[in-house]
């Protein structure tokens, strides 16, 4: 599926969108600046794959701090099934540059 970026995913969770957003930073990362999206660090996604089972046909954004990790993420996740995610072009990296902390 094709990637998002900053300004449409702002603008859909801005209009109350249910998205399912993870973030695969670590917790230090995540403590520093977040959007709200569930924690969920790069190493510790092939454990969580059975807690997002529910989530296998729905769409999920993927968020990192400038898009490679989650680039990573959305490529295993698509390789377990998952065929609507997404990454989040730019990461907080972007986020913080077009629309401050």
């Amino acid at each position: 599926m094709q990637d998002i970026t900053v300004e449409e995913l702002k603008k859909r969770l801005d209009a109350g969108e249910d998205i399912i957003l993870i973030d695969v930073r670590e917790p230090s990362e995540y403590a520093e600046f977040n959007i709200g999206a569930e924690l969920i660090p790069l190493g510790s996604l092939p454990a969580a794959l059975e807690q997002l089972e529910p989530y296998r046909d729905r769409e999920i954004v993927l968020h990192c701090r400038s898009g490679a990790r989650s680039a990573n993420a959305k490529a295993f996740m698509e390789k377990q099934g998952f065929a609507n995610v997404r990454n989040l072009l730019g990461g907080m990296m972007e986020w913080q540059t077009k629309f401050g902390k």
